[in-house]
């Protein structure tokens, strides 16, 4: 059968740099840092202090009282970012055939601090159970996309992909398939983080995941250079609408990019540590170039996963010029966790994002606190340091891997008439 394009027709935003799209991508493109010192918890006897929080946003004024009590964080932001992006489509809510539209949601951990309260409420008590009733409900990793669909109406495919770090770019490669098959015309898709708590923190800590830089934080996350120490924790959500190319001209709606494919595939090496030679990331790149139907010098510009972590940047850079050979001297290599830290979950829902208003606006943003560099990084690779550089971008890669070896690529190409 022929498969249906799939096209970008609505985008949404809310990040440790910026709470919708258009502060989103200005703080990329100026360098921003969205490190501080956290104000959630008091982090004295935590390892690391800082992380990249939600800043300036009054959930109050968002959602009623009674909302706030049924909706962990990461639901919250998920329906945050998703009215962005369903707004911003400029789809009728009264005409579009609801069964045809759907809800697929990355979540890695879903609801971690309603967990984390309601079990610590247990352990202070005297051993009766009490527990809120909205407990599971607000927990669940599935509950996001279906307060999305419950809100608007939805009622086609609803789901959540959980693969960790690569939860929400599995998320839009399941997205784009129902729609490349003929099942559905819309879907809503993304991925929402909230594990800025002291069981996140905490959890990463032990696993020697996180930067320590305590007397620096806004510098911390610094993928690629030689003194990177581990990743900062971020939080927020991205969402995109997915559309049927056909459904989206026949109602004029704007048109950011089209999705031309996505790759998967396996480490099967470790459980958090990546193949040191980058295996699985040199398959799940083939792979979503076959599926676009693309070779290697198509491509433009690539944001990396990039977490800022000793062995996992290497690694990467190693695969890519594996994949790409020679032409990846002429890419524009970044990594916007520079500057909004690692959603985890929502990672790859906010740097497709990224991607796709590079193409756009035909500027990379750029991969910031780079000092030094490292001599396992080939010099000859451009990784946009320090400043965003113009370029045209016809064709964008985003990647994303997960703990457990999950790994996922997105190709977007600006569109064709």
């Amino acid at each position: 059968m022929e498969l249906k394009r799939v096209v970008v027709t609505g985008l949404g935003a809310l990040t440790p740099i910026g709470n919708n799209i258009e502060e989103y991508w200005d703080s990329l493109v100026s360098g921003k840092s969205g490190s501080a010192p956290i104000t959630y918890f008091d982090t004295e006897k935590f390892k690391t202090k800082f992380a990249c929080e939600i800043k300036n946003f009054d959930f109050n004024e968002y959602f009623g009282r009674k909302e706030i009590r049924r909706l962990d964080k990461f639901a919250q932001y998920a329906l945050v970012a998703s009215d962005e992006a369903i707004a911003d489509s400029g789809i009728d809510l009264e005409t579009v055939d609801k069964y045809r539209v759907g809800v697929i949601w990355g979540a890695g951990i879903g609801g971690l601090e309603t967990f984390q309260e309601e079990v610590k409420n247990f352990a202070n008590g005297d051993g009766t159970p009490r527990f809120n009733p909205f407990f599971i409900p607000k927990m669940i990793a599935d509950i996001a996309p279906g307060n999305i669909s419950i809100k608007h109406g939805f009622m086609g495919p609803n789901y959540t992909t959980v693969s960790a770090c690569a939860s929400s770019a599995n998320a839009l490669i399941d997205a784009l398939n129902y729609i490349r098959l003929g099942y559905s015309d819309v879907m809503v898709t993304g991925g929402s983080e909230a594990a800025v708590t002291q069981a996140g923190m905490g959890g990463f800590n032990a696993m020697h995941a996180l930067s320590t830089r305590n007397d620096d934080p806004e510098k911390a996350s610094r993928p690629f250079d030689a003194n990177r120490d581990g990743f900062v924790l971020g939080e927020g959500a991205g969402a995109l609408i997915l559309e049927e190319y056909e459904h989206a001209k026949a109602r004029g709606a704007t048109i950011y990019a089209e999705v031309l494919g996505g790759g998967m595939s396996s480490d099967a090496y470790h459980m958090t540590a990546p193949h040191p030679e980058g295996k699985g990331v040199v398959a799940v790149m083939e792979n979503c170039l076959r599926n676009a139907g693309l070779n290697p010098e198509d491509v433009d510009a690539i944001n990396t996963h990039g977490t800022s972590t000793p062995l996992g940047d290497v690694a990467e850079l190693k695969a890519i010029t594996k994949v790409f050979g020679a032409h990846a001297k002429s890419l524009n290599i970044n990594s916007t966790k520079s500057m909004t830290g690692h959603l985890l979950g929502a990672a790859g829902a906010i740097e497709a994002i990224a991607s796709i208003l590079a193409m756009k606006h035909s500027l990379v943003p750029p991969t910031i606190n780079h000092e030094t560099a490292d001599e396992n990084i080939d010099p000859e690779l451009n990784l946009t340091l320090n400043k965003a550089q113009e370029r045209e971008v016809n064709v964008a890669m985003s990647n994303t891997f997960g703990f457990g070896g999950h790994n996922a690529c997105v190709l977007f190409k600006k569109i064709e008439e």
